[in-house]
């Protein structure tokens, strides 16, 4: 049966799959990344990782896998396969693509996690049927993938939908990224847990338990939870001015706050917008599973290219 390799790799652990035509899951594995070892044993263990399912799928379908799709973390150069930097991985200048290329022996699609998992949320997600559509990430930091017409835009550079480093707060607090007040400062899960746990006086108060305080009626935490919510909104209006996208899409860890977040996210977008259309708010549907679908989209899309030049005279 012909199929895909999908890996999803991540901070702690990578999470894989062999995808059918469909898009339907034939196999799943998750592993640990190993970053504590290094980043030379984390791009080890990919390629091994990778190998073991490609081993698989022969084994069990008659046939390998046809080809790869990986997404990762931090910067990447989608279009020469390059996974240029990520902090939590420790890596530079990986030339990903062409490693795994010489271990499977099957051409290779390398993504971005955030824009790959947009890209499904957007194919087979919260976003099927829309043309036009901004998928955002609420986790530790803020990050964005822009879908036009099925496809997620990597920009020139391999920059867009950085969402997160839009400044909302001129002045405001320091970002690693080196400027002062971004939006991910003040609106992302991580910021937002930050901020609770200081306002509560409880170090290891998080994000989700801001959200229940919300719930409870807790005016500390609601006062928290609204301003994150309008950093937040004057973030994505910014986006949406430039994009006019159909369907806004909110996923990652704060998005678990349900309606705490989107019945005041709605509000506060409405409450900015002027001749722009307020697009549809919807939570994400793919949870954790989205950048693993989202890399077998992207095997599949790299096959369906390959085989377009094939036939092209």
């Amino acid at each position: 049966m012909k199929h895909v390799i999908a890996l999803d790799v991540g901070g702690t652990g990578m999470k894989a799959a062999l995808a059918g035509p469909g898009g339907e899951v034939l196999h799943r594995a998750r592993r640990a990344t190993g970053r504590t070892q290094g980043a030379d044993a984390v791009v080890a263990g990919i390629l091994d990782f990778a190998a073991e399912l490609h081993a698989h799928g022969a084994e069990r379908f008659g046939t390998p896998a046809s080809a790869a799709g990986v997404a990762v973390p931090g910067i990447v150069d989608e279009a020469d396969g390059v996974a240029v930097y990520a902090a939590n991985l420790g890596w530079r200048d990986v030339p990903l693509r062409e490693l795994l290329e010489q271990r499977l022996g099957v051409p290779v699609a390398l993504g971005h996690d955030v824009r790959t998992g947009g890209l499904a949320e957007g194919r087979v997600g919260a976003g099927r049927g829309a043309d036009r559509f901004l998928f955002v990430a609420l986790g530790t930091g803020i990050a964005g993938a822009i879908g036009v017409d099925g496809r997620v835009e990597a920009g020139a550079h391999g920059f867009a939908g950085e969402i997160g480093h839009i400044v909302v707060r001129p002045g405001g607090a320091l970002c690693p990224c080196g400027q002062h007040g971004c939006l991910e400062r003040f609106a992302s899960a991580a910021a937002v847990s930050e901020a609770w746990a200081t306002a509560s006086g409880d170090p290891g108060a998080d994000a989700a338990d801001c959200a229940k305080a919300v719930d409870s009626g807790d005016p500390t935490a609601r006062a928290v939870w609204h301003q994150a919510i309008d950093a937040l909104a004057d973030g994505l209006v910014t986006a949406l001015t430039l994009l006019d996208p159909r369907v806004l899409i909110i996923g990652g860890g704060l998005a678990e706050a349900g309606e705490t977040l989107f019945t005041p996210l709605g509000e506060a977008i409405r409450s900015r917008i002027t001749f722009q259309k307020q697009p549809t708010l919807v939570p994400a549907a793919l949870g954790d599973s989205a950048g693993c679908l989202g890399a077998g989209l992207l095997a599949w899309d790299l096959l369906a290219s390959t085989d377009r030049m094939e036939v092209t005279p």
